[in-house]
């Protein structure tokens, strides 16, 4: 138990999947998990634990933005023991060819926050994601047909932003889409020595100006959410 996780350490499993919305979390337990459990609730901040296929599984909400994923995602790693946080959600495409509903697994994550530096004076502001995890990812997404991108993304602390040149970002640093809470994520799992990764839906498109419901978003984030539930499996 730690100030924003009320769970008994042995109620959280080693993989955990992290949705931003606490509400998400709680479809995909009621949707995909057998035998689950409301394990914390601190905050609305719901977190539940099942099994998935035969093997035990949490969905956590992370929340939204950097600081409230660092708490979540460090208080797992150091104080439950996880091993594995797989990060599900929803970015902006930055580039003509990661189109709206495309799945993108983040290889690498770039941010011009302070977080790192604030939590541990580390100077980086590019993260990779978990070489391993992203194998098994990619060997089931090749497995089962699923399209599948990869790519760089931006992970910014504002939402939003009076002057937004994401051109200048994408040009200097590569970056093929924007979000709001990997770098933290990577930051914390690499100073734990710890597994992480990212999958993301393309929820808008900062060229083209398409967006997408939020009904839409749902069914789309289901299909991405069954490629991390099988990763799962592999872990």
């Amino acid at each position: 138990m730690t100030a924003h996780i009320e769970a008994k350490k042995e109620e959280i499993a080693k993989t955990v999947i992290m949705p931003g919305d606490p509400l998400r979390a709680k479809k995909v337990a009621e949707t995909y998990l057998k035998d689950y459990k409301l394990v914390s609730k601190v905050r609305n901040i719901y977190a539940y634990t099942g099994t998935y296929k035969g093997k035990e599984v949490t969905i956590m909400a992370s929340g939204m933005g950097m600081p409230s994923m660092g708490i979540y995602s460090y208080e797992l790693y150091k104080f439950y023991d996880v091993e594995n946080i797989i990060r599900v959600g929803t970015a902006g495409s930055y580039v003509k060819d990661l189109n709206v509903y495309d799945v993108l697994l983040v290889d690498e994550c770039y941010s011009d926050s302070s977080f790192a530096k604030v939590q541990n004076h580390s100077l980086e502001h590019t993260i990779f994601a978990s070489k391993e995890l992203n194998q098994v990812i990619k060997n089931i997404a090749m497995e089962q047909n699923i399209s599948l991108k990869t790519g760089k993304v931006y992970s910014s602390d504002v939402f939003y932003k009076e002057n937004d040149d994401f051109k200048e970002i994408v040009e200097k640093e590569h970056c093929v889409a924007c979000e709001m809470e990997s770098f933290a994520l990577f930051h914390n799992a690499n100073v734990l020595k710890k597994q992480a990764t990212c999958l993301l839906t393309i929820s808008n498109h900062f060229i083209t100006g398409e967006e997408t419901t939020s009904e839409e978003r749902e069914n789309e984030f289901m299909k991405m959410m069954e490629l991390a539930l099988e990763t799962s499996l592999k872990l």
